[in-house]
């Protein structure tokens, strides 16, 4: 009753009753043609609504005009799309013929109800109008004033139930398909997963800069050696332009940038992040052997990423201690660890653990596995990527 009340307020409202009324007009036309036969309108959108475009003429007119408020968006339930399928066609056709009849019926009351009002309004005043519209009864003078108004507020009744009537039946028949959804939500799951990727690639090289930034600042501090701080200052500006080139390039891939973004760092690169460990303080004890530069895309992508949590995990828990570093392209398979003594007092540290589970997550995206735990008296970082599956 309150939707009732507002409608004549809503512009969705007279948007819709354009909706209802706008296929009349090809009704109109043919009744200039041939009055006798004035169901021919129902035949002639048969071979309309096979066509495939005609699906988009119409899902587009009723997101306009039936959901304005969502004509930009999925949230209509209304498809843009072209017929795909028979079935496509047959809803579409189905749709067209509902909605002669239905705007047959909202053409009738939008003429003959305001009529009847200026009927009543004429009777009321004393006169008779010269139209060839008939009240079913002769009311009083003072009963025609009072009941004047009532059937332009049927009209607006009418028009509020067919324009609810119509939206509903569009996002029945206008809306997507089962195969339509079924893309939909594999372009949704698509870009959660990139979304994650790109959360994973900051968490991955931001902290890692921020974590060697800390500890080298930290060991600057602590050493008051000049040469040692000059050569601090040097690895955090190193590891902090790395960070902004990563920060630049996942930015742009947010924003949907047409420029392309910048290439993602590879284990080609990897003395980076050793000489940057280094710089912390660190003694790195490295070992790469096999063809880096040759590996597949994602597999030395994921890697270059695994090598660099597993890193930044060493420097925030443990402190600038001994790291052995051990990349090997093995037949078949990457294999990398990293392995550190455990600390002799725990370092107080924060965070949820997201490294260590997104380095798991980045190897079973490749069908790989990795690991980390103690091991012999040290801490082990350990991933085996197979190389067989991305060839």
């Amino acid at each position: 009753m309150y939707r009732l009340l507002l409608a004549p307020l809503q512009p969705v409202t007279y948007s819709r009753w354009v909706h209802l009324c706008v296929p009349i007009l090809m009704l109109a036309v043919w009744m200039f043609i041939e009055p006798e036969a004035p169901w021919f309108p129902l035949l002639i959108v048969i071979p309309l609504g096979l066509m495939p475009w005609m699906r988009l003429a119409e899902g587009l007119q009723a997101r306009f005009l039936l959901t304005p408020n969502d004509r930009d968006s999925a949230d209509s339930g209304i498809s843009a799309a072209k017929s795909a399928r028979w079935s496509d066609r047959w809803r579409t056709l189905l749709w067209l013929e509902i909605r002669l009849v239905v705007s047959l019926m909202a053409m009738l009351a939008t003429v003959w109800l305001p009529l009847f009002t200026a009927e009543l309004i004429g009777t009321s005043l004393g006169k008779t109008l010269a139209t060839d519209v008939r009240l079913p009864f002769t009311p009083s003078p003072w009963a025609a004033a009072l009941l004047a108004p009532v059937p332009l507020v049927l009209l607006i009744v009418i028009v509020v139930l067919l324009g609810e009537l119509m939206t509903a039946m569009a996002r029945r028949l206008l809306g997507p398909s089962a195969a339509e959804r079924v893309s939909a939500l594999e372009a949704r799951t698509e870009q959660l997963l990139e979304r994650t990727r790109i959360a994973r690639e900051l968490h991955d090289s931001i902290g890692h800069a921020l974590t060697v930034a800390v500890v080298q600042a930290g060991a600057a501090r602590a050493a008051g050696d000049p040469e040692f701080t000059d050569r601090a200052l040097s690895a955090i500006e190193d590891t902090g332009r790395a960070a902004l080139e990563d920060l630049e390039r996942v930015l742009l891939v947010l924003r949907e940038s047409a420029q392309p973004p910048s290439q993602r760092p590879t284990l080609a690169e990897a003395d980076r992040l050793l000489e940057s460990a280094r710089a912390s303080g660190a003694t790195v004890d490295a070992e790469l052997t096999g063809p880096l530069e040759r590996l597949p895309g994602p597999v030395t992508r994921e890697g270059y990423r695994i090598l660099q949590e597993a890193l930044t995990n060493v420097l925030r828990h443990c402190g600038p201690v001994p790291v052995r570093v051990r990349v090997e392209v093995a037949v078949g398979r990457l294999d990398l660890e990293v392995t550190n003594p455990l600390p002799q007092q725990p370092v107080l540290v924060t965070g949820t653990g997201s490294g260590l589970r997104g380095m798991r997550e980045r190897a079973a995206l490749l069908g790989g596995e990795a690991d980390s735990g103690p091991f012999e008296g040290s801490w082990r970082v350990r991933a085996r990527l197979p190389l067989e599956r991305i060839r």
